[in-house]
């Protein structure tokens, strides 16, 4: 049997750098698309339409949905362990999370790809 050290200085750097670096993916998005806004004063559905056809901005878009899925997991499970006690309740919950984000994951590229 292996024992897994749960205390120490690295336990939890992993998921601290992952908020970290999905906050920056997604934040970097927000301001691109508020910049678009600012310089496309008054833009309608064909130039939205326009823009988001483009494949770079479909990338783009799908790593950040998937940026903000992994930023949600971390987050949620985080808050399901340390506040939920239960171990029944808490894996519930667990497999719930995991299937509305993979729902969620699928919606994002069906609306985002066309598929």
């Amino acid at each position: 049997m292996v024992n897994r050290q749960v205390v120490g200085a690295h336990y939890g750097l992993r998921d601290w750098l992952v908020q970290r670096v999905t906050a920056v993916i997604m934040l970097v998005y927000a301001v691109a698309i508020v910049a678009f806004l600012v310089l496309a004063h008054g833009a309608n559905y064909a130039q939205w339409q326009q823009l988001f056809a483009c494949g770079w901005v479909k990338v783009l878009t799908t790593v950040t949905i998937l940026a903000l899925l992994w930023h949600a997991w971390v987050g949620l499970r985080d808050i399901w362990m340390d506040y939920v006690q239960h171990i029944g309740l808490r894996l519930t919950l667990h497999v719930v999370t995991i299937l509305w984000l993979v729902s969620s994951l699928v919606y994002a590229v069906k609306v985002v790809w066309g598929a």
